[in-house]
């Protein structure tokens, strides 16, 4: 007889295969061709040449473990917040992060042109660390504290660092305009092996801390008040889970820029596959975030002969389609 965690136990095996195949055939893609047993050969030390040497460790590992650990982490982001607020339409960058790091990406492509490639991601960071505060303060001080405070409040901010950034860029420089414009779009073209290993523990840290409180996440879909009859602090357990989302999404745009819908799109999966409880939910998160965006970022660099797409652009028509094939279900 097949039980729920055979199913469960089958699922986990063919994502993890899936995951592995998809890295090592996502190597393969690109301006340049080069054959998976030349891939598998470079991987383990024995490169043909130095231009193979150059390309697989280089160029495309470091934009495979970037859109590994991008997918996994707004992935499991998009899940917690969706969790947390109980809200199955929630999503990152509904905390208004994007706007954030544009409005700081802005400022130093107007102020420092010259250094605006080095200091970019820091300023984005920034800007996305003081937009999600002000949702925190915005938030924190609605009337019950509740949780679609924190939504409405980002939605808010978004709007309104938006409108700044988009004022900056119509006076400024139009080549700085064109250089964030590209930049909000979302792109991995430009991740390196040192912005992976910023980008890396960051993830681990946060994933790990979230499939620490599981169990109270669970206590939290059951209501606030059910949390609380258990003993959880559900206010701060919202404000934790709220900051590991923000951290998770600030460290992601900062270097990748706005990479939208993966947070809403994966979880909603997630959940028919594996199951709704965090710990099922978070560790297909990873896997399926993970495949989702390596595959996303090859169709960018191969769909068009020459030129790159912005990632960006994909995860929106499919997220915008996905998320108008939730409404109607809803409504049928």
């Amino acid at each position: 007889m097949i039980t729920r965690s055979h199913k469960n136990g089958l699922y986990y095996l063919l994502a993890i295969t899936a995951l592995l195949l998809s890295i090592l055939m996502s190597f393969t893609f690109g301006a340049a061709e080069t054959s998976p047993l030349a891939i598998i050969q470079c991987l383990s030390g024995q490169c043909a040449d130095q231009f193979e040497q150059t390309l697989v460790w280089q160029i495309r590992l470091p934009r495979i473990l970037a859109a590994l650990f991008c997918g996994a982490g707004l992935a499991v982001a998009g899940a917690v917040l969706q969790n947390t607020t109980r809200n199955p339409l929630a999503e990152p960058y509904l905390f208004g992060v994007v706007s954030g790091a544009g409005l700081g990406a802005t400022i130093v492509s107007i102020l420092v042109p010259e250094q605006a490639a080095f200091y970019l991601p820091f300023a984005a960071f920034l800007g996305a660390v003081c937009a999600i505060c002000l949702v925190m303060v915005v938030g924190l001080s609605a009337h019950a504290k509740r949780a679609e405070s924190f939504i409405l409040a980002g939605v808010a901010i978004s709007f309104m660092f938006s409108a700044i950034s988009q004022f900056l860029l119509y006076m400024g420089d139009p080549f700085a305009t064109n250089r964030i414009m590209f930049w909000l779009m979302g792109s991995l073209a430009r991740v390196e092996m040192g912005n992976v290993a910023i980008i890396a523990p960051v993830i681990i840290i946060c994933i790990s801390t979230v499939m620490l409180f599981h169990r109270h996440l669970d206590a939290l879909l059951l209501g606030d008040e059910n949390a609380q009859s258990l003993g959880i602090s559900v206010s701060l357990l919202r404000m934790l889970m709220l900051g590991i989302c923000a951290a998770l999404t600030a460290t992601l745009v900062a270097y990748c820029g706005g990479i939208g819908f993966v947070g809403l799109m994966i979880p909603h999966i997630v959940r028919h596959w594996f199951g709704a409880t965090t710990a099922k939910l978070i560790i297909g998160c990873v896997l399926v975030g993970s495949i989702f965006l390596i595959w996303v970022d090859v169709i960018a660099r191969t769909l068009m002969v020459g030129q790159e797409l912005p990632i960006g652009i994909i995860t929106s028509i499919l997220g915008s389609i996905f998320f108008l094939f939730i409404m109607l279900k809803k409504q049928q």
